[in-house]
């Protein structure tokens, strides 16, 4: 998969967001880390007055699934307001399926792939190489 030109990049999982920018053009990308706000870690997909039981996520799970959430708030407003025009999201596979839950119809327009792979704490020149792959 190609990372076009001006393209963010999101590597999350279930604890971490890191967010780049291709300063680079499709075919030799070149990642550069951007900056990020807080994460709002309030909205967990159990529910409100869940709590962990055999039938529910324990409490990490549940934590998890409210930042990553909240990275997608993040990742949302910054769709509709017109600061992303194109995203690649590459995740950890049970956070990309989480966050596919919350994508906005903006994000979704925004969003020229997906890559249900594990690489946070990973280099810009491994994560290039591993999107490059995909």
């Amino acid at each position: 998969m190609q990372i076009p030109k001006g393209a963010t990049v999101a590597v999350v999982d279930g604890q971490k967001l890191s967010l780049f920018e291709n300063g680079g053009d499709a075919a030799s990308p070149k990642l550069n880390a951007l900056p990020m706000g807080d994460i709002n870690t309030d909205n967990k997909s159990g529910g409100s007055g869940h709590t962990s039981s055999a039938a529910n996520p324990d409490d990490d799970t549940q934590d998890e699934d409210g930042f990553v959430a909240g990275v997608v708030d993040v990742l949302n407003k910054r769709a509709i307001a017109g600061k992303i025009s194109d995203i690649i999201i590459v995740a950890a596979p049970r956070a990309l399926g989480e966050m596919r839950k919350h994508y906005h119809v903006k994000l979704k327009e925004a969003l020229v792939g997906e890559l249900s792979k594990d690489l946070t704490g990973q280099t810009s020149a491994d994560i290039e190489k591993a999107i490059a792959a995909a």
